[in-house]
């Protein structure tokens, strides 16, 4: 049933979003992009310059890294717009009761250290920009607080924002900032000789593309989404231009042309290579795209948060913007750049495996088991729901434990830190996943078959002992 403590900002967090409420692929575009698009995007390509990556390689890593987030993006999506239903609701269909809630427990505290995140990196630009003399661990909670208020708004908040102010702020300030770096690099950048392995590049590379720019709940955003595979498949692509290859690139050449690779240097830079040392109009820039960040990440938040106890969405956003408060002035103590690199290789495997044994289940359902209710059977009634479901539960710890074991961040497993660990994982739950699932379904269908031949059994013999004249209770004298 829809979620009834906020009437009028009804994000339909237990029941599918009616049709009517559905958005158009530009508004479902735009948002896309404030989501995969922010000025880390920018930062890193200042990183990879300094470990020593050409452009061609950037290039390269950085198309394929796209190219498995399409894989991944399109289907994730396309399942959050088909059924209507959020992240935390189908995977109680697939993963029981308490998995479900495990899984928005993960969900809920990984985007609760990305919204205190997002909000360390939004005063750091400012202190940066303006020179102010405010004490981070001061200015950062102030930062999150604010940036909670376009969600007191519901969905209708969040994709507004990013629709008339973020995206076209971004849009304009990376388009002219691309182009004039471009005019501005030297001839041969492309044709740079390599020193750093490509698979080395590779694995450092998508660790941030795949990390930042997969959200792992992609349903509970797409469910807003008309349920057609071109209005997801066109913005998810769009998106990613901009937000995973134009962003990445321009941070590259300007550090190619200024020669600075360090964060705090880079946001003064970017200020003053794009608008002219207008540290004003930098931080509109900035604000759009890192406000429009936490708009979606609070959302998500949301989302599992409503799922877990029910209170009021505006409850709920003012409880979260203060958790986000306190773990971006945590943060805050720890370093910007650590705390992107271990979210967004966190990111990349805790999130999405979950959502590709979601859809191993809707592909088994639709095209092996002949089921067009796409898990909506269980959802009507999840008091019938077990616990965990053994086969999607077990196949859920094997993939995250290849992801994690591959992803570097455990310095006492670094000799396993190679390929992509987020395809390493998604790839290692379904080969679990999906003979599990399919055994099952045979041992309960088998289980079904059973029991009505028993009963078919009992009801003859009892048909026969009334034709005899006999009662069962004669019968067993």
């Amino acid at each position: 049933m829809a979620n009834s403590h906020s009437p009028k900002y009804d994000d339909y967090v237990d029941s599918a979003v009616p049709l009517s409420e559905r958005r158009g692929p530009i508004t479902m575009g735009l948002l896309w992009i404030t989501m995969v698009t922010a000025f880390p995007s920018v930062l890193i390509g200042f990183q990879w310059y300094k470990e020593g990556i050409t452009l061609p390689q950037v290039l390269s890593c950085v198309g394929c890294s796209c190219l498995i987030l399409l894989f991944y993006s399109i289907p994730a999506t396309q399942l959050g717009a088909k059924t209507g239903l959020g992240y935390a609701t189908l995977c109680g269909s697939v993963f029981g009761k308490m998995g479900s809630r495990l899984i928005a427990g993960n969900l809920l505290w990984i985007f609760t250290a990305c919204y205190g995140m997002v909000a360390l990196l939004m005063s750091e630009a400012l202190i940066s920009l303006f020179h102010l003399s405010v004490p981070i661990w001061l200015l950062t909670p102030a930062m999150a607080i604010l940036m909670s208020l376009n969600n007191l708004f519901g969905f209708k908040g969040v994709a507004n924002f990013a629709r008339f102010i973020a995206a076209p702020v971004m849009i304009c300030w990376i388009g002219f900032t691309f182009f004039k770096a471009m005019t501005n690099c030297p001839e041969g950048i492309l044709s740079q000789t390599p020193h750093v392995p490509f698979f080395t590049a590779l694995t450092s590379i998508s660790s941030f593309v795949v990390g930042y720019a997969v959200w792992g709940n992609e349903l509970d955003y797409w469910r807003f989404s008309r349920p057609k595979a071109w209005d997801s498949t066109i913005p998810l692509a769009v998106a990613l231009l901009i937000g995973q290859i134009i962003f990445p690139m321009t941070g590259w050449l300007v550090a190619r042309i200024s020669g600075v690779t360090e964060y705090g240097a880079a946001t003064v830079l970017m200020n003053q290579f794009s608008f002219g040392g207008f540290a004003l109009l930098a931080a509109i820039v900035l604000g759009a795209s890192y406000f429009a960040c936490n708009d979606s990440n609070l959302f998500g938040s949301l989302q599992a948060a409503e799922h877990l106890k029910k209170m009021s969405h505006q409850k709920w956003a003012l409880i979260l913007g203060v958790l986000g408060a306190a773990c971006g002035t945590w943060l805050s103590t720890c370093g910007s750049v650590k705390a992107i690199e271990a979210l967004t290789s966190l990111n990349c495997v805790i999130l999405p495996t979950p959502t590709v044994i979601l859809l191993g289940e809707w592909f088994l359902q639709s095209k092996i088991f002949k089921n067009d209710t796409l898990m909506s059977d269980s959802i009507q009634s999840p008091a019938a729901l077990p616990f965990f479901k053994i086969s999607a539960c077990t196949a859920l710890v094997v993939g995250l434990g290849v992801g994690l074991l591959t992803s570097g961040l455990i310095p006492a497993f670094e000799q396993f830190h190679f390929g992509v660990s987020s395809l390493q994982a998604w790839l290692a739950a379904l080969i679990v996943y999906l003979p599990l699932r399919v055994r099952e379904y045979k041992r309960d269908v088998n289980s079904r078959l059973y029991g009505a031949e028993i009963g078919r059994t009992k009801r003859l013999a009892l048909d026969h002992l009334l034709e005899t004249g006999l009662t069962p209770a004669s019968a067993d004298n």
